[in-house]
């Protein structure tokens, strides 16, 4: 069973960090508190995110900003048709001097890796970025090279558009802890960006608040929040539930279950908690699930992740 004793708030000293991030990326994103809270499961679980929103919302300047907050190398790939995989990976190149190849690092070599409108760029460019986000490396010309820890990939796809667009394969999708939308600001909230663009804090001023070590170090920490039994068969109940569906074609693969248990123990950190508790599951499983399912009819795939949640009864 679970615990019902006062939360535990494992390690302040790490827990700190992670309040200063939040207020920090809070100064430059309005309103976007639980966008920014999904996208730091995605960072401590070890993952990546997708971002499917329109243009100008703030998926940009959330990237920017997060990089600046963990004084990370940032790096933007903006994706286009014409885009070859060695412009992100890198290559090597002839160096007449010294009579030997040398390699050229691509932008893939960063902390926070945002790739601009993913789906704009070919299939053979998108599959450059599965190795990378798997296993932290590229291999070029039969030589792996490792790309810096941590390794955060924001990628972004506007969701109305499909002119001159590549769909993201399964295999790519099953990559990202989560899939999320920004949406628009509410009235008040976009009038309060209206007046930080005069008086408040610019994103070239933000400042470091946190390390990589620090990252790292929380990423860690979140493995050894505990998560029990039932709970962990709560998940592979809710996950097998996917595969059985008559109105889905494809179901959640075993990495999703896996992605659903590292990101459930990464939002009890964030909630100050050294366990995992049932609506930690239910409130993180339409982001880490539904873009992982193929829907077999008009049915919309976080429509069928609530529905399972309301038949699958809680441990």
């Amino acid at each position: 069973m679970v615990p019902v004793t006062a939360p535990a708030i494992a390690q302040p000293t790490i827990q700190t960090p992670v309040k200063q991030l939040i207020a920090n990326l809070g100064t430059v994103m309005v309103g976007k508190q639980e966008a920014i809270r999904l996208v730091l499961v995605a960072l401590f679980s070890g993952s990546h995110v997708l971002l499917e929103d329109v243009p100008g919302v703030g998926k940009t300047l959330l990237a920017k900003a997060l990089a600046r907050s963990i004084d990370g190398k940032f790096q933007r790939i903006q994706c286009t048709p014409d885009l070859l995989p060695s412009d992100l990976t890198g290559t090597n190149i002839w160096n007449a001097r010294e009579g030997k190849f040398e390699f050229l690092a691509g932008p893939i070599f960063a902390n926070v890796l945002l790739a601009d409108e993913i789906n704009r760029a070919t299939p053979r460019t998108q599959s450059a970025l599965l190795e990378v986000m798997e296993e932290n490396q590229v291999t070029i010309d039969g030589f792996s090279h490792c790309v810096g820890e941590p390794f955060f990939v924001i990628a972004t796809q506007n969701p109305i558009e499909s002119h001159g667009t590549f769909p993201l394969p399964e295999a790519q999708l099953d990559r990202f802890a989560l899939a999320l939308s920004l949406g628009y600001p509410t009235a008040d909230e976009e009038l309060e960006m209206l007046q930080r663009t005069q008086t408040g804090l610019k994103l070239a001023s933000l400042q470091p608040c946190i390390s990589l070590d620090q990252v790292r170090q929380i990423q860690e920490t979140c493995l050894q929040v505990r998560v029990e039994r039932s709970l962990q068969q709560y998940m592979l109940d809710l996950v097998r539930a996917t595969r059985e569906d008559s109105d889905l074609r494809l179901g959640v693969s075993p990495r999703g279950t896996v992605t659903l248990q590292r990101a459930a123990q990464t939002f009890a950190f964030l909630e100050y908690r050294d366990y995992v508790i049932p609506d930690d599951i239910k409130r993180l499983a339409p982001y880490v699930l539904s873009h992982r399912m193929i829907p077999s009819g008009g049915q919309p795939a976080n429509r069928i992740v609530e529905r399972l949640l309301k038949s699958i009864p809680i441990p």
